[in-house]
C-alpha cells in the first residue's frame, strides 16, 4: 500500500521500486550544499558564482523577475487591440499578401494561401510562393493570374434572410446561399456571423474583414435581439436558468436577457437578447431546458432593426449607421437590447431604400 505524503518527512522522497517500499535518501536543500560540492569545474546549481549561494529569482522565474511580458501591441503594432485581424495596425502599413487578396475580392484567406504557393501571385514583377509575405497596398504592384489587383470598396449590406437558405460561401454547396441573392453585388461578399438554415432574419453582408470581426467577436459584444416560439408553457424556473447560464459542450453560456411575450396552453413567445455568438446557442439552450425552439427570427444587431425589408430583400448601410455599430463595439454607445427601436417613418434607406430578390 502507497504511503501518504504527510508520512514523508521533510526533505525525503518515496522510492517507486525496491522490496518494502524502501526510501531514497533524502534531497540535500540547495543553502545546505557546499561551495566545493558537484561535478568537478562545475558551478553549483542556481547560476551563480562558484562559492556563493545561489540567486533565487522574483517569484520563481528569472523571467518573471526580468519583467519581460509580451503583449498584442509589442507584436501587433500600436493599434492592435481586442480581437484585431493580426496584420491590421504595423506600422509600415503592410498587411499580409493573403490578407490583400481577400480584400481584393479574389478568395478567401485561406484558400489565398493555396493560390499564393500554386505560384499564380506576383509581387513588383517577382514570382511569391512563400505564405506571409507582407506588401504595401499604396505602393507594391501585386498581380494574379497577370491581371494587376486593387483592393475593392468596402461594401456593408443589411439583408433579410429567409428560411431555407444557408450563410455558407461554398462553392459546391446544393441549397440556395445567401450570397446567391445577391447576385448584383460585385466581388467576394460573405455573411457576418451565421443563421442556420431553419432560422430567419437579420444578417450583415460585407466584404470587410475586419468590420465582420468587430460584429461577431464575444469581446466586442455587440447585442442581437431574437424573436422565438418555443413548445410549451415557460415557467420563471426555465427563464431564470436560461439567463444565468447553460452548461454546453463547449462550455457554459454567458447567459441572455429574456422577455415574455405571450404564453398560450402549448406555447411560448419570447424575445431574446444576446452578446456571445456560440453556435447555434438559443436552440440548444432551450432544448436542454425541455422547451424544442419551433421558430426564430433575428429581428436586432446592434442599432439596425428589420423594418422596411421583406423576406429576401436587403438594403445598402449609410455611412452613419456603419459608424454607429463600431462604436457600439467599442463600448462608446447605448446599445438597450429589451427597448422597443422607434419606427423609421419613410421605411426605407436613403441610399435607395430596400431592394428585392437581389435587383438593384
Amino acid at each position: 500500500m502507497a504511503k501518504r505524503h504527510e508520512d514523508r518527512k521533510p526533505g525525503q522522497r518515496f522510492s517507486r521500486g525496491g522490496a518494502g517500499g524502501a526510501q531514497r535518501k533524502p534531497v540535500r536543500k540547495s543553502a545546505q550544499t557546499p561551495a566545493s560540492g558537484g561535478t568537478r569545474g562545475e558551478a553549483p546549481r542556481g547560476g551563480g558564482p562558484r562559492g556563493e549561494a545561489p540567486r533565487r529569482a522574483t517569484g520563481g522565474s528569472k523571467r518573471r523577475a526580468s519583467g519581460i511580458v509580451v503583449t498584442p501591441s509589442d507584436v501587433l503594432g500600436p493599434q492592435a487591440g481586442k480581437g484585431a485581424p493580426r496584420d491590421v495596425g504595423a506600422k509600415d502599413g503592410k498587411i499580409r499578401l493573403n490578407h490583400y487578396l481577400a480584400q481584393c475580392g479574389v478568395a478567401s484567406r485561406r484558400h489565398a494561401d493555396e493560390l499564393i504557393e500554386s505560384g499564380r501571385v506576383e509581387v513588383n514583377g517577382e514570382l511569391v510562393t512563400e505564405l506571409g509575405v507582407r506588401v504595401d497596398p499604396a505602393v507594391d504592384d501585386v498581380r494574379f493570374d497577370g491581371s494587376r489587383l486593387q483592393a475593392e470598396k468596402h461594401v456593408y449590406v443589411l439583408f433579410n434572410k429567409p428560411k431555407g437558405v444557408v450563410c455558407t460561401n461554398a462553392r459546391h454547396e446544393q441549397k440556395k446561399r445567401v450570397v446567391d441573392l445577391l447576385p448584383t453585388i460585385r466581388g467576394r461578399i460573405f455573411t457576418v456571423g451565421r443563421l442556420d438554415m431553419d432560422s430567419e432574419g437579420l444578417l450583415l453582408v460585407t466584404n470587410d474583414g475586419t468590420f465582420a470581426q468587430e460584429m461577431t467577436h464575444p469581446s466586442y459584444g455587440i447585442g442581437k435581439l431574437y424573436s422565438i416560439t418555443v413548445r410549451g408553457r415557460v415557467d420563471d424556473a426555465v427563464l431564470g436558468k436560461a439567463r444565468g447560464g447553460v452548461w454546453l459542450s463547449e462550455g457554459p453560456t454567458g447567459g441572455m436577457q429574456l422577455r415574455v411575450e405571450r404564453l398560450t396552453a402549448d406555447k411560448s413567445y419570447l424575445k431574446v437578447g444576446l452578446r456571445e455568438g456560440k453556435n447555434r446557442e438559443i436552440r440548444r439552450v432551450f432544448a436542454k431546458l425541455g422547451y424544442p425552439v419551433l421558430t426564430l427570427k433575428r429581428v436586432r444587431i446592434g442599432n439596425l432593426n428589420l423594418h422596411g425589408l421583406g423576406d429576401g430583400d436587403f438594403r445598402f448601410l449609410r455611412l452613419d449607421e456603419v459608424a454607429k455599430l463600431r462604436e457600439l463595439a467599442r463600448g462608446e454607445g447605448e446599445d438597450d437590447l429589451m427597448a422597443t427601436p422607434p419606427r423609421r417613418r419613410d421605411g426605407a434607406s436613403r441610399s435607395g431604400g430596400a431592394r428585392r430578390g437581389g435587383r438593384r
